[in-house]
């Protein structure tokens, strides 16, 4: 494309997560939380979907890599210089629930916590930089989900209201850009990340899953009526994982799998926070799942039409096909999506489909459907890095990712669709969030540690450092 890509102030950046790269998971009065309990390695979904699993901390069976993470808790001014360096215009991070209530419970909220984050947002400021907050990623209180069952109980709902006042009312003058949940619907399919739910608490039971669904939805509003009594200048949005889908064939089969596959996980949780109410297939979705109802209050539906979200922040990793009809097919490999083998498309190291037409299919798909303005909060390619002696990493295979990707994010916006920014993931390496490991990387920027955090923890800019810098100076205009 020729012309004007990108619209004047987008918000070029990177994104991060609390309990991937902060460490210091027990400094300064941080409690623990769910990401805490999460052992390292491949196996970590299989360990938090086993049945016996029950949040304990094991150190004589597992390792937990998070625990110490990057150490950004205390490297965070280096790191963000680095940032500033690449020329973000926006930062995405999120604060760790247990660093303001290290039970969830408390009264009074962690000061510590509460200064930290407030100088990770005066550090971004005063660089120029749009802080661009998570409230709650993949890392509600530990206490919560071993005592409450995570938010199957109506009482986290209080909970995370107190949280989200708290934290609003420190910060919500300085920065604009909040989200409520981190990629919500991924409950869909793995309940234990952002419900805190696992088999032993009823994560296989799809009930309870959109009991905490309708809990969250709650909170979430509360935390928009929060904000705009705080500063009506916040904008606040939601934030969904999506996966582009495809159905394998023109048989009427799979394309009503399909559809129906769109319902559930790319619309349902965006359906509520944007539109306020609950969409017409959800009694479709809970004969499917053999209950009839959830649990509501008067004035839920009310308070869900009252203060839905403003805008739509996701994560576009892949995309997926759907074939209902041969159960033999070849699958894919995926994170939280998955599905069979696209023919088509070549995949990562760890199988992911890589599909960058995708990512415009679906900023069309949410901009047609809701009109409000999209942010994309994740994109990335995760890969074994290779350093040579000076530690440096010629990443070109991420280059040609994320080139391809903003390509169709232009191609998407001139289609019509407003796209106000664009963070990719693990801006600087950190730890996975579906394996634990250090060596699944997606940054700009090597951290010398390896899995199991050993290393000098020094930071080296990779080849996309230079790359991601002159895209971000020319507004887009610029891939080569």
């Amino acid at each position: 494309m020729n012309g004007n890509k990108f619209p004047d102030g987008f918000l070029w950046g990177g994104a991060t997560a609390a309990n991937q790269l902060e460490g210091a998971f027990d400094v300064d009065g941080k409690g623990l939380s769910v990401a805490d309990a999460m052992p390292g390695g491949k196996g970590r979904f299989a360990a938090l979907g086993s049945a016996d699993f029950d949040w304990s901390i094991d150190e004589s069976k597992y390792t937990y890599p998070n625990h110490k993470g990057i150490d950004h808790y205390h490297r965070y001014k280096e790191d963000i210089a680095l940032f500033a360096e690449m020329g973000f215009k926006s930062y995405r991070f999120s604060i760790a629930w247990t660093r303001i209530f290290p039970l969830g419970t408390e009264d009074t909220p962690n000061e510590a916590g509460l200064a930290f984050y407030e100088a990770i947002v005066d550090e971004c400021l005063s660089y120029g930089i749009e802080p661009v907050i998570t409230i709650s990623h993949y890392e509600m209180p530990l206490h919560l989900a071993k005592e409450f069952g995570g938010w199957q109980d109506r009482r986290l709902v209080g909970f995370y209201e107190k949280f989200a006042e708290t934290v609003l009312n420190r910060l919500g003058q300085k920065v604009t850009y909040w989200m409520t949940f981190n990629e919500i619907n991924s409950a869909f399919h793995f309940p234990a990340l952002s419900q805190g739910i696992v088999p032993a608490t009823g994560g296989n039971n799809k009930q309870i899953i959109f009991q905490a669904f309708h809990h969250q939805f709650l909170a979430s509003s509360l935390a928009v009526k929060i904000a705009k009594k705080v500063n009506p200048q916040i904008k606040m949005g939601c934030m969904i994982i999506y996966g582009t889908s495809y159905a394998w064939d023109t048989n009427p089969k799979n394309q009503q799998a399909n559809l129906e596959l769109n319902q559930e996980m790319n619309f349902f949780c965006a359906d509520v926070q944007v539109r306020g109410e609950y969409p017409a297939y959800t009694q479709r979705i809970y004969n499917k799942y053999g209950f009839d109802s959830i649990e509501m209050e008067a004035g839920d539906l009310a308070l869900l039409k009252e203060f839905p979200v403003e805008y739509i922040g996701f994560s576009y990793y892949m995309s997926s096909v759907v074939n209902a009809t041969d159960p033999e097919a070849a699958k894919a490999m995926g994170n939280l999506l998955s599905g069979v083998k696209n023919p088509f498309l070549e995949a990562s190291e760890w199988g992911w489909q890589i599909d960058p037409a995708g990512l415009r299919i679906a900023l069309n798909e949410l901009y047609g459907r809701y009109e409000v303005p999209l942010f994309i909060v994740e994109n990335g390619l995760g890969a074994i890095d290779e350093v040579d002696e000076d530690f440096y990493v010629a990443d070109d295979y991420r280059i040609d990712y994320l080139r391809s990707h903003i390509d169709e994010m232009a191609n998407a916006i001139a289609d019509g669709v407003d796209l106000i920014g664009y963070t990719p993931w693990g801006c600087i390496d950190l730890v996975s969030a579906s394996t634990g490991e250090m060596s699944k990387r997606y940054g700009f920027i090597y951290v010398d540690l390896d899995d199991n955090i050993e290393g000098t923890g020094n930071r080296y800019k990779k080849k996309s450092f230079d790359w991601y810098q002159k895209v971000i100076a020319t507004n887009g205009e610029d891939l080569a």
